[in-house]
């Protein structure tokens, strides 16, 4: 998926929000604004938003000095999920279909995403999981249950972070002893980390790998040599949030992809309205993995 002219203000937008909460000097923020600026000047619109992104934050991060700007933030939504736990997993016990709830939620969950906005607040998210049962799941459910059903391996590609704590909900559908969780190689926004996954509750649990990256996606030439053997050899996948949507669509395997359309350039893509709740396949080559 390549990159649209739209994804520029993005970038300016969250560059502003990291120097905004590392700082509170005026001096640095329009100092981070005018390096993206002129980052996104020299910017290959053939590439995947995500390998933008990966240049744009890597520079913010330096020219902050700040490892992981998001890192409040992260803990903070972590903490908010943790708490709605107990209450989601019942829910989702108790639906006629668990499988499809655990799949709702786990979508409605990835409303967590300060890559989209920096506003946003704990009421939203709240009322995005209490709702999540209502929400239309936009996909092909019964394949993936079968897929998931047949397959004894599954790779779990993690967005972000609080989101993953949520995601637990489905990964208990998918019987955890056969999960692998992914996460980021390093920070980037809000995007969940080990320190993340830790954070959420999955030691122990599940088997938890880095992908080597620290693109807001799975960009697969950045990942690292191991993260790709296990992408390749899994028997299913399954990949959360926009970022691993706009990198896996022509990955060369099957992937199925969990997120919230959330603006205009996916919207055109996916054929769907901003807001919807999606379960989108990439085919991968005749013969490939489920």
């Amino acid at each position: 998926m390549h990159t649209s002219l739209d994804c520029v203000p993005c970038l300016v937008r969250q560059a502003l929000d990291a120097a905004r909460a590392t700082s509170g000097d005026p001096a640095v923020h329009e100092a981070v604004v005018r390096e993206t600026l002129a980052l996104a000047a020299g910017m290959d619109l053939g590439l995947p938003p995500p390998a933008l992104g990966r240049v744009v934050h890597r520079r913010i991060r330096a020219r902050l000095g700040s490892p992981d700007p998001y890192r409040a933030a992260k803990e903070r939504f972590t903490r908010l999920a943790l708490e709605a736990l107990p209450a989601l997993s019942e829910a989702v016990a108790q639906a006629p279909d668990p499988f499809l709830a655990a799949l709702q939620v786990s979508v409605a969950a990835n409303t967590m995403d300060l890559g989209v906005t920096s506003t946003l607040g704990a009421s939203e998210v709240l009322e995005a999981l209490r709702t999540a049962g209502r929400q239309t799941l936009h996909g092909d459910v019964e394949r993936l249950r079968q897929a998931v059903a047949r397959g004894g391996d599954i790779l779990f590609l993690a967005d972000n972070a609080g989101e993953l704590v949520i995601d637990r909900i489905l990964l208990d559908r998918l019987r955890p002893g056969r999960v692998t969780v992914a996460v980021r190689g390093g920070p980037i926004i809000n995007d969940a980390t080990r320190d993340d996954a830790v954070a959420s509750g999955l030691s122990g649990l599940v088997e938890v790998i880095d992908n080597g990256s620290d693109a807001p996606g799975t960009l697969l030439e950045d990942c690292s040599v191991a993260f790709r053997e296990r992408f390749h050899a899994a028997d299913v996948v399954i990949a959360k949030g926009q970022g691993n949507y706009e990198t896996l669509s022509d990955a060369g395997r099957a992937v199925s992809c969990l997120f919230k359309v959330k603006c205009a350039l996916v919207a055109r893509h996916t054929g769907l309205p901003v807001g919807a709740h999606v379960l989108w396949r990439a085919p991968g080559p005749a013969g490939a993995h489920p």
